[in-house]
């Protein structure tokens, strides 16, 4: 091609270029309409606790909410901050923090979680996409250690009679002293948003359908505990439960779909969705096997919740024309 046919390059009027700081993509997805979004998800399992255990856990879901509610904006007025209770976190914070709770806990202990979940697990970091952990299970692990009993006390569902106060869950029982259709409707002991299975897998369809979460996380976590328990079941089934049994009680699947896919507590790249999801299953399985605790999903959530910063450094690819600089580089 020659000089005189080859195109020109035509650089653009200067003076009709907007210039203006990121983000340049914007999307119809708000704060609020997320967190009610997930909000909508978790009210089957929601219903099904209320269900179960009766207007005990009504009470436990709204103390807990209301608790979390007030003690955000109590945090704002503090700190001469507007209003953030509209965006729906502490609501979700609040429902996220009753479900994890048992629905004959007294009513101090609601209002105790929402001060460890708001407090301590949210706003001393700086609100909202500033906390490194998960603001509930915050709240769940203080609550535990500080009181056990009453955190490993659980009420029977009114299926299972008025005769029976207390039960065991699943997990605290003899392998294969549960029946797997009981563990699927929730007519099981347990905290009160976990029990129901059929109404956690609705919500966690919810979520994905919405595409609210990355479907790699929960489908890891759950894989990894079935492989890692179905070994050690096999190898003894006297002693360890069943796979099945693994996943549907002890908040698995609580945990799966609704806390360890936390958008500011989790990865945010799929391969480092798939290496979470996978760290958590691993010491889930370890802690339920080995540990002295029935019970794994909240520390080991919490544990990659600090491994978080690390796995989005390892994963995240980098932006197109990047360079690193030389030794000795200006």
């Amino acid at each position: 091609m020659s000089e005189e046919t080859k195109p020109e390059i035509m650089m653009p009027d200067m003076t009709k270029v907007l210039v203006s700081p990121g983000p340049h993509i914007h999307t119809k997805e708000t704060v609020p309409k997320i967190m009610f979004t997930v909000v909508l998800a978790m009210l089957p399992a929601c219903l099904a606790g209320v269900w179960f255990f009766g207007l005990s856990a009504l009470m436990v879901l709204v103390l807990c909410t209301v608790s979390c509610v007030v003690f955000e904006e109590g945090w704002n007025k503090l700190i001469k901050r507007a209003p953030t209770w509209k965006d729906g976190s502490a609501v979700l914070t609040g429902i996220l923090l009753g479900m994890n709770l048992n629905a004959g806990v007294p009513w101090w202990v609601c209002i105790l979680g929402g001060f460890l979940a708001i407090i301590l697990g949210k706003q001393l970091y700086g609100g909202l996409g500033y906390n490194p952990f998960n603001p509930a299970l915050v709240a769940r692990v203080g609550l535990l250690i500080g009181l056990p009993e009453i955190m490993t006390t659980w009420n029977a569902t009114r299926a299972m009679g008025a005769d029976v106060v207390t039960t065991a869950t699943p997990l605290g029982m003899a392998p294969g002293a549960v029946e797997v259709k009981e563990m699927l409707i929730g007519n099981i002991g347990g905290c009160l948003g976990e029990t129901s299975a059929v109404a956690l897998l609705i919500g966690g369809a919810i979520l994905i359908a919405f595409k609210l979460i990355k479907w790699q996380l929960p489908l890891t976590y759950i894989g990894t505990v079935f492989v890692i328990t179905g070994i050690a079941h096999a190898v003894n089934p006297a002693q360890y439960h069943s796979p099945v049994v693994h996943i549907l009680t002890g908040g698995l699947l609580l945990g799966a779909f609704f806390m360890a896919t936390d958008m500011v507590t989790s990865p945010m790249t799929q391969k480092g969705a798939w290496i979470f999801g996978l760290g958590c299953g691993i010491m889930t399985s370890l802690i339920r096997l080995w540990g002295s605790y029935p019970e794994g999903v909240s520390f080991s959530i919490l544990f990659m919740n600090a491994l978080t910063p690390i796995i989005d450094r390892m994963t995240i690819k980098k932006p197109f024309g990047y360079m690193a600089l030389t030794k000795g580089a200006e």
